[in-house]
């Protein structure tokens, strides 16, 4: 992620860029019926994108198409790292007064993906001071993406790969999810007769 911060570019460009990124997304429905609002953490360029401007963006692209009818929020956390991706609480709080009531009175369920310890400590603590106890309700955590396609039909959205990535993982290593175990280097090794370069990945799944 680029380290220049938000100040240095303009509102248009950081428009323009929750837009490329897409980091919310409508599309598709889950076993309810229910529009899919879709939104990949990671994504989320914060030190690019002031709350001013993503509240806009939300304002003009997201809420309107959300406002007649009920709908449910797909949040993919893996990935999400303090210093990269993650707004801040005071933040979060005035996003979430930003959302009009006849948005939050249609959404039915929230289904929190790789949520992992900290992330739901940090919900335990704060959630109810963020949210109201009725949007806290419906938070549904999803540890695995096999239990997402018990509620979400599955060709209705599109996932990252470093979601299947980190799924598979987790799967391997169940410790990560409580934070007794750290990510670890994965070793991918190309199919060849020869001895190929190993390319190695670290991914972080904080707060």
């Amino acid at each position: 992620m680029n380290n220049i911060m938000c100040g240095s570019i303009s509102e248009l460009e950081q428009l323009e860029l929750l837009y490329k990124l897409e980091v919310f997304k409508i599309k598709g429905r889950d076993k309810h019926g229910r529009k899919i609002l879709r939104i990949i953490a990671k994504f989320f360029p914060a030190r690019l994108v002031s709350v001013d401007v993503l509240k806009r963006y939300l304002e003009e692209r997201i809420f309107p198409k959300l406002e007649k009818r009920k709908f449910s929020v797909l949040y993919v956390h893996t990935g999400v790292q303090r210093s990269e991706n993650f707004p801040g609480i005071s933040a979060l709080r005035s996003i979430y007064d930003a959302i009009p009531m006849t948005v939050k009175e249609n959404l039915e369920a929230v289904y929190f993906v790789h949520p992992g310890l900290q992330a739901r400590l940090f919900l335990a603590t704060f959630g109810r001071f963020l949210f109201n106890a009725g949007l806290y309700g419906k938070l549904r955590y999803v540890s695995r993406l096999d239990y997402l396609w018990e509620n979400v039909k599955k060709n209705e959205v599109e996932i990252p790969e470093f979601v299947y990535d980190h799924d598979e993982d987790l799967e391997h290593r169940p410790m990560m999810d409580y934070g007794l175990e750290s990510d670890h280097a994965r070793v991918y090794r190309a199919s060849s007769a020869l001895d190929s370069p190993v390319n190695t990945y670290s991914m972080r799944c904080i707060s």
